[in-house]
């Protein structure tokens, strides 16, 4: 029974770890389809069985009409999105962590809304909005509607950072004769640093990916996943895993360093 009863035990022990491993995997998986076969080169416009080893696409990641247009329209939607969002969820959060005020409460309430709202009814709400007031679809309602959806989960992002804050620390910081300026600047947006860092990470994720408030509110702008959708239909370039293999690796990179920077922080 010793030889059976070992390798159970081991499994009982690393049975966590185990299927988090294996949940990671899965996670996982539909990325690693996509770098393979952005190498690879097929005999139809469908990219979905393997061909031919090559890296054409690789060295040609604009070779199809469009795409690399639609993929700066969406980088920069993103990029204003996030500095947007960022700025008024930073803001809201310090308010609704810090100051009391009438309708506290329901102010809070209506921020989180976006998170609960199916993105189709937040979608159709902001273009009857944009129609009745007459403003014409395009880069700015899209960017308005990234914003919009953006600001709540900055909001809390923030907020669950401020509301850990030790306000000692604030304080000694004014004992030491420090203006509120200073102190906000070198004691309050440090501490809150790793909070904000989240929540634009978050907001620029969710921006560069949005498809069902985008496809609302464009117009004739075509966004990197307006585009995806409607090259599918036609048959998926290679270029298409290229820019998503390459926009996974950034990811990756940006996690490590981030790890990286925390590790040695904490060293020091």
């Amino acid at each position: 029974m010793a030889p059976l009863a070992t390798p159970a035990r081991w499994l009982r022990r690393h049975l966590v770890v185990i299927a988090g491993l294996g949940t990671l995997g899965y996670l996982l998986l539909p990325n690693v389809v996509v770098t393979v076969f952005s190498f690879n080169k097929p005999n139809g416009r469908f990219n979905y069985q393997w061909q031919h080893f090559s890296t054409d696409a690789w060295t040609h990641p604009c070779g199809v009409a469009d795409l690399c247009g639609s993929l700066s329209l969406s980088l920069r939607i993103a990029v204003w999105a996030t500095l947007g969002a960022t700025a008024l969820g930073t803001a809201i959060a310090f308010a609704l962590a810090r100051h009391r005020f009438r309708a506290r409460s329901s102010v809070s309430t209506l921020i989180f809304l976006p998170m609960a709202m199916p993105e189709v009814v937040m979608a159709a709400s902001l273009a009857t909005l944009f129609l009745n007031m007459g403003i014409s679809f395009g880069f700015w309602t899209i960017l308005i509607a990234h914003i919009t959806f953006c600001l709540s989960f900055v909001v809390t992002a923030v907020k669950a950072r401020v509301m850990s804050m030790d306000p000692r620390l604030e304080q000694a910081a004014q004992d030491l004769y420090a203006s509120p300026l200073q102190t906000f600047l070198r004691v309050t947006l440090p501490i809150a640093a790793p909070g904000i860092a989240a929540g634009a990470l978050l907001s620029f994720a969710l921006s560069f990916d949005d498809f069902i408030i985008t496809n609302f509110n464009a117009g004739s702008s075509v966004t990197f996943p307006m585009y995806v959708w409607g090259a599918a239909q036609r048959g998926t370039p290679v270029q298409i895993n290229v820019i998503g293999t390459a926009m996974f690796a950034t990811a990756v990179l940006c996690v490590l360093a981030g790890q990286l920077v925390g590790r040695r922080r904490k060293r020091s």
